[in-house]
């Protein structure tokens, strides 16, 4: 897997993670330093270690899957894909972001980064089923993008509200929507 197609699989799914920390900054009256480096934290470490531990389970697993293993990779990341775009374009618009009363919280920001990182499982179970992804370099790479894109949505949802969460969620929808149908036409048609 290529950098550029790395960041693009990072920025998809970063964009759970950015639409959070909008709400966040939305709620949020005075944002400070702390803040910024608490929803990247929460929100970049669990995005890199979702994956790591979907490696590891789908390394377990390859040798019994490697038939098929492209049709699940394909599967899992458009279902994702699908499920943020549907998310985007629904109408139930909870907030979440006070589980425990305390916005930056930790029930609260636990809850939020697993609930956000749960598809980076997926995917890490995904880029065990590839030949070329170094594993380490790609949960750094994804945990580095998610922290950054994370403190720019608190910024965002602080200074522009919930204008560009819905934005968001379909972009990320789309990109892993394209990459597993990249995935799966490369492993019929070039292989």
């Amino acid at each position: 897997m290529s950098l550029y197609e790395l960041f693009i699989v990072a920025v998809g799914l970063s964009m759970d993670a950015f639409s959070v920390a909008i709400c966040k900054g939305l709620s949020t009256q005075k944002l400070q330093g702390k803040h910024y480096f608490l929803v990247g934290a929460w929100f970049g470490g669990f995005q890199a270690l979702m994956p790591a531990i979907g490696f590891l389970l789908g390394s377990t697993f390859s040798d019994k899957i490697n038939a098929f293993d492209h049709w699940i990779a394909f599967i899992l990341l458009v279902l994702i894909g699908s499920n943020m775009l549907r998310e985007a374009f629904s109408k139930d618009d909870e907030d979440e972001s006070k589980a425990d009363g305390k916005p930056f919280g930790f029930r609260s920001m636990l809850l939020l980064a697993l609930a956000t990182s749960i598809d980076a499982l997926a995917v890490g179970v995904s880029f065990a089923l590839l030949d070329d992804v170094n594993i380490t370099a790609a949960v750094l790479f994804i945990g580095v993008v998610t922290f950054s894109l994370s403190a720019v949505g608190l910024k965002v949802g602080n200074v522009f509200g919930l204008k560009y969460k819905q934005k968001a969620e379909i972009v990320g929808g789309l990109i892993l929507i394209v990459m597993g149908t990249k995935i799966l036409i490369e492993h019929l048609f070039f292989q």
